[in-house]
């Protein structure tokens, strides 16, 4: 059976207007065609260790790691992602879930 990936995405949202009416109103749909679960998103996430200011957090399962990065560099996803590229400043990693 092969590893789930997962997407993890700190986010800070500099503007509000395009990241939720546009980006997130998008997004959805392209998450649902792979298959995408939400595991996480918050908006109040509480850091523990670090100097970090981490403002929002979102956690997406996959049914593999190819499948994450499949979406990630999907020309679909791409588009779209260029609408949060304009709102928000991110950090994100695709992983290989292991047991």
């Amino acid at each position: 059976m092969a590893a789930r990936g997962y997407l993890i995405a700190e986010l800070d949202v500099f503007d509000e207007a395009v990241f939720y009416s546009e980006y997130m109103e998008k997004v959805g749909s392209v998450l649902e065609s792979y298959g995408a679960r939400f595991l996480v998103a918050t908006d109040r996430p509480e850091v523990i260790e670090g100097d970090r200011k981490v403002k929002r957090v979102v956690l997406l399962e996959f049914e593999t790691f190819e499948r994450a990065k499949e979406f990630y560099f999907s020309e679909r996803y791409q588009e779209v992602a260029a609408l949060r590229f304009r709102s928000a400043h991110t950090h994100l990693c695709i992983l290989e879930g292991r047991v």
